[in-house]
C-alpha cells in the first residue's frame, strides 16, 4: 500500500509559528501545506479548489490535518478529490454561519464523508459551539473527540506540538513509526 501524503489544510487567517499545523507541516517528511491566495477574505471557490488541486496532484491517498475553517472547506471537496483521501482529522471546525466574514462556506455540507474520519472539538471553542462540532461529527460519521475547556485548539489556547493531535493523525495513518521519527521529542507523550 503507499505511503499517505500528508496535506496540512489551516483555517481563516492561516496557522502562525508554533501552531500544531506550522510546526508537524515542518517536521513530518513529504508533509505538503495548502497555501491560499488570500488568508483574510476567503472565497470557498478559491479556497476548496487550492485544496483540490494539491489533493489531485499528490502522488497517491492522502491524509487531511485541517483546522478550523480548513475542516469546512475539507467537507467541500469534489467526489474526485474525496475519494483520494484516506482519512481526515479535522480540528475545531468554524462555524461560517456567525462570522460575516465567513459566509461564504455556508450552507456547510451535512453529508457522511466518504472516508474515516475524526472530529476534535473543545468545550469552550469560541467560534464553534460543541454542540454544533457534534452534530458536524454525526452528520460527517466522524469519530468524535470532545476535550475540555481546549479553546480552538490552536496556540492561544496553548496547544503548541499538540502529542494528542499527533496520536489521532498516526491512527489514521497507520504509519506511526514514520510519524514519530519527525517528532522524537514527543516520544514520552505518545504511546504507540
Amino acid at each position: 500500500m503507499t505511503k499517505p501524503t500528508i496535506v496540512i489544510v489551516p483555517g481563516w487567517r492561516d496557522s502562525g509559528p508554533g501552531h500544531w499545523q506550522s510546526l508537524w507541516a515542518e517536521r513530518m517528511q513529504g508533509a505538503v501545506r495548502v497555501v491560499q491566495d488570500d488568508w483574510i477574505t476567503p472565497s470557498r471557490a478559491a479556497w476548496v479548489g487550492a485544496l483540490e488541486r494539491l489533493v489531485l496532484g499528490c502522488p497517491g491517498p492522502v491524509v487531511i490535518a485541517a483546522h478550523s475553517l480548513g475542516c469546512i472547506a475539507t467537507t467541500h471537496l469534489s467526489d474526485a478529490a474525496a475519494a483520494r483521501v484516506a482519512g481526515a482529522l479535522l480540528v475545531a471546525p468554524a462555524d461560517p454561519e456567525r462570522r460575516a466574514a465567513l459566509t461564504d462556506f455556508a450552507p456547510v455540507p451535512y453529508a457522511r464523508l466518504p472516508y474515516r474520519s475524526i472530529l476534535v472539538a473543545s468545550s469552550n471553542d469560541p467560534f464553534c459551539p460543541v454542540r454544533l462540532a457534534g452534530a458536524y461529527a454525526r452528520a460527517w460519521g466522524s469519530e468524535f473527540v470532545r476535550m475540555q475547556n481546549a479553546g480552538h485548539i490552536n496556540i492561544e489556547s496553548g496547544h503548541g506540538d499538540w502529542p494528542l493531535g499527533l496520536a489521532l493523525l498516526q491512527s489514521l495513518t497507520d504509519e506511526p513509526t514514520a510519524l514519530m521519527a519527525a517528532h522524537r521529542d514527543l516520544e514520552p507523550f505518545v504511546n504507540l
